[in-house]
C-alpha cells in the first residue's frame, strides 16, 4: 500500500503471515541471561564485531538483548560483555550469500525479504500478485538455498500510496505525511518519504494549498525512500509528534531501530498505532523499484500514513515507505531507517 492524506496543526507530522514454508529452524535454545543486561547499541555492536560468528542481535519480551553466536568462543564474548548467547547454525556470510541470491534471482514486485536473527534464515514475503510463476521462481530460488531461505504469504498487495500523519499536501495534487522536522544551522526544513518528493517540490499545510509550507523538495526513491523540503517559516518547525489525543510526543533525538523494539507511528488516516521491529535491512520490491536497507515492523498504516514518523519515546527512527494490510486487519509496514536521511543530508532533529 503507498501509505498516503487534517490541516497541519504541528509542523512534525506523523506518519498474515501464511503458511508456505521453505526450510527448518536450527537454532538451540537462547541460554540464561547474565546477571547485567547489555544495551541494544552494544549488543548490536557485539554482533558486527563478531562478523561470520555471529548472525546478528534481538531483544526478548523482557527486554533482555540476544546474541546470535557459531561457536562457544563468541558465546563467553557474549556473556562477558552483558548479553545472552544463542548458538545457532548460519553466520552473517551464509545469510548474506543467500540475500545476495535473492537479489540476484528474486526482485519480483510484491516480494520482501530480510535476516531473522531468532530462526536464523532469510524470511522471504510474498503478497497476494505473487502467483503462478512468478511464485515459483521464487519457490525454486528458496529450494537452491536448502533451509537458509523460508517464505512466508502475506495478504494485500505490497505497495506505497503516499500521504500520512499531520497532512501535507503537494502542489498540483497528493498528499504525505511530515516526518520529522530537522534543522542545518538556522536554515530548517522537514523530512519525508523520497516517494512523496518524487512527485512534487512544493508543499502545502491545507488541501486549498494557500498556505506554503516548504518548497524545493528532493529526495531519494527508489533504492531509498527519504526525501527533504525547506520550511517556508522556521517558526513551523515544532520538534513534536502528535499522538491523536490532544497532546504530543517531544522528540529529542534519533537512533537506530533494533529488533524486538516497541515503536509507535502516527498518521492522518489512522492516527496513532503501535507495535514492534521485526527486522532490519529488509528489502523491498515495490512495483516502482526496489527499495533497501527498509525497518519491518507489525505495526498497521493505510493510505494517508507514507513519509510520516515512527518513534519510540522521544527518539526518532523511520520514515513511513509502504506495506500492505490495514489497521481493522493488521498489516505489515516498512519504514525508512531516520539516521540515514540524517546523515545524508547533513541535518539534526530540531
Amino acid at each position: 500500500m503507498r501509505l498516503s492524506g487534517s490541516p497541519l496543526r504541528h509542523a512534525a507530522a506523523l506518519a498474515a503471515t501464511g503458511a508456505l514454508v521453505v526450510g527448518t529452524l536450527t537454532s538451540a535454545p537462547a541460554q540464561a541471561a547474565p546477571a547485567t543486561t547489555a544495551s541494544p547499541d552494544q549488543a548490536t555492536a557485539l554482533a558486527a564485531a563478531l562478523g561470520d560468528r555471529s548472525a546478528g542481535a534481538y531483544a526478548q519480551a523482557d527486554g533482555t538483548m540476544v546474541v546470535t553466536v557459531t561457536d562457544d568462543a563468541a558465546a563467553r564474548k557474549v556473556r562477558a560483555a552483558g548479553a545472552t548467547p544463542r548458538t545457532v547454525t548460519r553466520g552473517a556470510d551464509d545469510l548474506a550469500r543467500a540475500t545476495a541470491t535473492l537479489d540476484a534471482s528474486a526482485r519480483i514486485p510484491g516480494t520482501a525479504w530480510w535476516t531473522d536473527p531468532a530462526t536464523n534464515q532469510v524470511v522471504v514475503s510474498v503478497d497476494s500478485t505473487v502467483t503462478g510463476a512468478k511464485l515459483q521462481r521464487v519457490e525454486a530460488v528458496a529450494q537452491r538455498l536448502d533451509g537458509t531461505v523460508r517464505i512466508e504469504r502475506e495478504a494485500g498487495t505490497l505497495s506505497t500510496r503516499a500521504a500520512g500523519g499531520d497532512a501535507i499536501y503537494a502542489q498540483g495534487g497528493g498528499r504525505c505525511s511530515l516526518g520529522f522536522n530537522v534543522r542545518s544551522g538556522s536554515t530548517h526544513y522537514f523530512l519525508t518519504a523520497g516517494h512523496c518528493t518524487d512527485i512534487a517540490a512544493n508543499w502545502y499545510a491545507d488541501a486549498g494549498q494557500t498556505s506554503l509550507l516548504g518548497s524545493g523538495g528532493t529526495g531519494s526513491f527508489p533504492g531509498d525512500d527519504y526525501g527533504i523540503v525547506q520550511h517556508s517559516d522556521a517558526a513551523a518547525a515544532d520538534g513534536s509528534v502528535s499522538l491523536y489525543n490532544g497532546t504530543t510526543q517531544d522528540i529529542t533525538g534519533a537512533a537506530d531501530a533494533f529488533v524486538g523494539q516497541s515503536v509507535q507511528r502516527s498518521g492522518s488516516t489512522t492516527g496513532l498505532h503501535g507495535g514492534t521491529v521485526e527486522a532490519l535491512g529488509a528489502t523491498v520490491n515495490y512495483a516502482e523499484g526496489t527499495v533497501t536497507g527498509l525497518i519491518r515492523t507489525t505495526v498497521c498504516a493505510e493510505p494517508g500514513d507514507s513519509g510520516g514518523a515512527l518513534f519510540s519515546g522521544g527518539t526518532a527512527l523511520g520514515l513511513t515507505s509502504g506495506g500492505n494490510g490495514n489497521c481493522s486487519a493488521g498489516g505489515t509496514t516498512y519504514f525508512q531507517p531516520v539516521t540515514e536521511a540524517l546523515s545524508v543530508y547533513g541535518v539534526e532533529i530540531v
